[in-house]
């Protein structure tokens, strides 16, 4: 795929979803942030923004997750499922932020993603949405969806971040609509191309699609 169809994907996904190109989660400081991208796992934007008014009201920063009863993180953050598993992570996280980088939040890849329950996907988000680099966030949507259009034959995240890094180079000016697309192809995941049943009829990209271009509409 070449870069000008590219960003003729991104401007028919922005004109479908025209809020659809930024985060759906609240968050005031790259901690908040952190905790709810950890939150969000199998979990709804919507659920997670309900849950962490009173979780950061409780806990205002890094230090106070890191001092606090793991059962009291647990039972603030229930609704969103799995729950022992990610209050675990945002303790073990949390002291490493205080106790490895000085109660901030670090800002390379390399770094974030020694971070308990921080992967790529929420490694790049951060280094994103915060501190405003080159990311490129692939999630099981945008991987799915990638593979759809043909844009990539590659199967792990940090084989199509690299594709992806191909076609929108991190020095390039625009190198911010890499991370602005994987929040469309998120949104267009979750609203028409899901995964057991894509509306390939109310596509708007399907002319891009070469899953849909080969006869293998929905």
């Amino acid at each position: 795929m070449l870069r000008d169809e590219l960003d003729t994907i991104i401007r028919k996904l922005r004109a479908e979803y025209p809020d659809g190109d930024r985060c759906g989660l609240r968050f005031s400081d790259p901690v908040q942030l952190l905790i709810s991208t950890i939150l969000s796992a199998q979990c709804t934007d919507v659920r997670v923004n309900k849950t962490t008014p009173a979780l950061f009201a409780r806990f205002p920063d890094a230090k106070a997750f890191a001092d606090a009863d793991v059962k009291e993180i647990e039972e603030l953050i229930k609704p969103c499922g799995l729950y022992h598993t990610k209050a675990a992570n945002i303790k073990k996280c949390c002291e490493s932020i205080v106790n490895d980088f000085g109660g901030n939040v670090p800002g390379t890849i390399g770094e974030l993603t020694t971070l308990a329950g921080t992967g790529r996907k929420t490694a790049n988000l951060v280094l994103g949405e915060w501190f405003g680099r080159p990311a490129y966030v692939i999630d099981t949507h945008v991987k799915r969806i990638w593979s759809l259009l043909g844009i990539t034959g590659s199967t792990t995240p940090e084989a199509i971040e690299d594709d992806l890094r191909t076609l929108i180079p991190p020095d390039d000016p625009e190198a911010g609509e890499a991370l602005a697309l994987s929040h469309l192809l998120i949104t267009h995941g979750r609203n028409v191309c899901v995964a057991r049943r894509p509306d390939c009829a109310s596509c708007c990209i399907k002319d891009h699609c070469r899953h849909y271009l080969n006869g293998n509409a929905s």
